[in-house]
C-alpha cells in the first residue's frame, strides 16, 4: 500500500513506523490515523518487534490536526475520536512488541500515539504533555486513561488539568519515559532493545505481552492463574521444546515461533 503521511519500513523481522508530516510537525489528521491503522493491519508473522517515530527533527508527533479538528460538530468529532481510538487500540493490542522512539514533540495526540505502545525511550530534545484544555477539549485518543495507568491518577490529573509540557528528563522521573538518549542516537538504541528480543521465543514474548496487559486490572489471585495459564499453555510449542534443547546443548536457540 502507498501512504501519503507514513512510512513502514522494513528491516529483517523490525519494522518502523514513521508519521512523516514534517511541515505539519506530524500532526494527526484524518488521513494520517487512517494510515497507522491500515500499516498496523499489514504487519505478518514475520514482524516481530515494531518501532514508531516521527519523521523530521523537530516532532515526533506535536498533536492531532488542529486546522482539521477546528469546525467539526459534536458528530463529527465523536467519529474523529472513535477514528483515533480504534487505531491506537489496535497498535496497542498487538502481540509483539512495540517501542515509541520519541524524537521531538509529543503533544496530545502524539503523546497518546506513545502511550499506545508498549515503552517508551525519549530524545533529550523531547517534550511530552497533553495541552488539550488550553484548547477548549480534552484529550480524545485515549489520553486521559493511559497516562493514569501510566504514571498514576494525580501526577495525570496535574498533567491534564494544567496542559503543561515536560521535558524528557521529568517524563523519566515520573515513569512515563523508560530512558532519555541524546538525539542522534535514540533509533539506534531502540534498535539495539528490539535486537535483544528478537534472541527471545516470540511465542513467548506474546504471552507475557497478554498476560501483563490482561492482569493488570485484575486482583492478584486472577491475574497469577492467568500467569500459570499462560505457562502451562507454551508447552508442547516448538519454541519451548526448542528453547529448553538448546539450554541443555549450550547453543544458541533458534525460535520459529510455532
Amino acid at each position: 500500500m502507498a501512504y501519503e503521511n507514513i512510512r513502514l519500513e522494513h528491516d529483517g523481522a523490525v519494522a518502523t513506523l514513521t508519521i512523516d508530516r514534517p511541515k505539519a510537525l506530524n500532526a494527526l489528521n484524518n488521513k494520517t490515523l487512517q494510515e497507522i491503522e491500515a500499516a498496523v493491519r499489514s504487519l505478518g508473522s514475520d514482524t516481530r518487534v515494531l518501532i514508531v517515530t516521527g519523521g523530521g527533527e523537530k516532532a515526533f508527533v506535536a498533536g492531532a490536526d488542529i486546522a482539521e479538528m477546528a469546525s467539526l460538530s459534536e458528530s463529527q468529532a465523536q467519529e474523529f475520536a472513535a477514528l483515533g481510538h480504534r487505531a491506537f487500540a489496535l497498535l496497542e493490542s498487538l502481540t509483539i512488541p512495540t517501542i515509541a522512539a520519541v524524537n521531538g514533540f509529543a503533544l496530545g495526540g502524539g503523546c497518546e500515539l506513545a502511550l499506545a505502545c508498549d515503552f517508551i525511550y525519549a530524545s533529550e530534545k523531547a517534550q511530552l504533555g497533553l495541552p488539550e484544555v488550553g484548547l477548549g477539549v480534552i484529550p480524545g485518543f485515549g489520553g486521559t486513561q493511559r497516562l493514569t495507568r501510566a504514571v498514576g491518577r494525580a501526577r495525570a490529573k496535574e498533567l491534564v488539568f494544567t496542559g503543561a509540557r515536560i521535558d524528557a528528563a521529568k517524563a523519566k522521573e515520573i515513569g512515563l519515559v523508560l530512558e532519555v538518549l541524546p538525539a542522534e542516537g535514540l533509533l539506534a538504541h531502540c534498535r539495539s532493545v528490539a535486537a535483544k528480543m528478537l534472541k527471545n521465543g516470540p511465542l513467548a514474548i506474546g504471552k507475557a505481552k497478554r498476560v501483563i496487559e490482561q492482569g493488570a486490572d485484575k486482583d492478584l489471585t486472577e491475574a497469577n492463574t492467568l500467569e500459570r495459564q499462560g505457562f502451562a499453555e507454551l508447552f508442547g510449542s516448538e519454541d519451548q521444546r526448542e528453547g529448553m534443547k538448546a539450554f541443555l546443548e549450550k547453543r544458541p536457540a533458534v525460535f520459529t515461533g510455532k
